[in-house]
This record gives C-alpha cells, structure tokens and sequence, in this order.
C-alpha cells in the first residue's frame, strides 16, 4: 500500500476553543459581505470608482474638483463608487446624487477616521478591506484617483497590479491633479522602470488628466469603438477576480 502524502493540517494546541470558534465562523461574515455586493453592485453599470483622501476639507478646491467630476460623470450614465466616508469620498457622492445616476459608498468600518457621508444611494457596509476593494474592481468601467493617502495609493497598485498581472480586466486610469502626481510617475520611470520591476508600456495603463470634462471625454474614449459591455474572455476574467 503507498504511504499517503497528502499534507496534514495542524491546530495550534495553544488556541482556546472559543477562539477557533471565532476563527471558523468569521469566513461566514466574509461571504456574506461578498454575497451582499455582488447582489447590489452587478445591476449598476456602467460605474467609476473613485478614491482619494478622507481628510481633504470641503473647501479644499480638490474637494471641489472631485464633486464637479462625479457630477459630469453621473450626468454622462455613470453610477459613482466611492468609499463613502469623509473628504474625497463625500465630494464623490455628494457630486454623483447631484446628477442622474447612482452615488454608491463601500463603507468601512475603522477604529478612527472612517464615518458614512450623507449623500449615498446606496451603501454597503464592510469589515474587511479584501472584501470591499474587490467591489471597486469588479464591475468598474474606469477608475479616478485623486489625491490621498495609503489607503488610496493601495487601491492604485491593487487596479494596476490586477491589470498587468491579467487579473482583472483593461480599464481606463486616471490620476486627477498633475503636481501631485507627476513625482510618483517620475519615480515609476527613474526607479521601477530603470531597476526593470515594470516595462515601459506599463506606465500606458495610467493618464493624469485634471479637467472634469476631459476625464469624462477619456473614458468615453476609451469606450467608443467597443462598448461598455465586457467581452466573453472579460466576464471571464472578472468571474474569476
């Protein structure tokens, strides 16, 4: 008889049951977070997420400038996504439920900082960051990136990764505000591209465009001689996302 390979799990014997417990129970909130945005966020289409800082004011011009870009974008068929909190977040959905289409928060529960913004369609509640930026990327037609802080720098590596890896599918990324962007771009190319971590065509994934019209002209550029609808090998792709 062949000995039997297969590996063996282990529980740490130092784990209380109540813990393991916990452990055990927790992937049931994860799949109902993933259950719950799926159901509402797949009729919403097209959409543009939308990132930036959650401390930005709200007489902060870049506050002005997100709610004047949600506006257009809702006006033009867009729902917005933000991540429904303060700052950037607010600007986005105060601008997109000032249009015709649907203001969306991905709402997160955090320690300090995060606390819903008053001008949401629709609002989902997460625990859980994996769970949550899936939902940006899933059913996004494009991504707008405004200044911020990590948060919003992780979701900018989190849709250029998935897009160079193959992961997710090809969307339009913009960057809003030249002077503070041209620095991390600057890098790309001195540093990632020069040290050979990216190729140069990478940094054809991404515009830095700072006209609220001009963002919106983009996308439906992009857009305009293959639709917003996501091809077979797409759907595919986002299935499996």
């Amino acid at each position: 008889m062949s000995e039997d390979r297969s590996p063996s799990i282990s529980i740490p014997s130092h784990l209380p049951d109540s813990r393991l417990s916990r452990e055990s129970w927790k992937i049931f909130r994860i799949m109902a977070e993933f259950v719950e945005g799926y159901e509402k966020l797949a009729r919403i289409h097209p959409s543009v997420s939308i990132f930036g800082s959650a401390r930005t004011d709200r007489d902060d011009p870049l506050y002005l400038l997100a709610e004047e870009i949600s506006r257009k974008l809702s006006d033009a068929g867009f729902s917005v996504v933000s991540g429904g909190g303060p700052g950037i977040m607010e600007a986005a959905n105060k601008g997109a439920k000032s249009g015709n289409s649907p203001s969306i928060g991905l709402n997160i529960k955090l320690p300090d900082e995060q606390t819903g913004n008053d001008y949401q369609d629709i609002s989902l509640m997460f625990h859980h960051f994996f769970a949550r930026k899936v939902m940006f990327v899933k059913y996004a037609s494009a991504y707008v990136v405004m200044p911020g802080g990590f948060g919003t720098l992780d979701e900018l590596a989190e849709i250029l990764t998935l897009i160079q890896t193959g992961k997710s599918r090809r969307i339009p990324v913009i960057l809003v505000h030249k002077p503070f962007w041209s620095g991390l771009i600057e890098w790309f190319s001195n540093a990632l591209i020069k040290q050979g971590t990216i190729h140069p065509e990478d940094l054809e994934l991404i515009k830095i465009i700072d006209k609220p019209d001009k963002v919106v002209a983009a996308i439906f550029d992009y857009y305009e001689n293959r639709g917003f609808e996501a091809s077979e090998e797409e759907e595919e792709i986002q299935l499996n996302l």
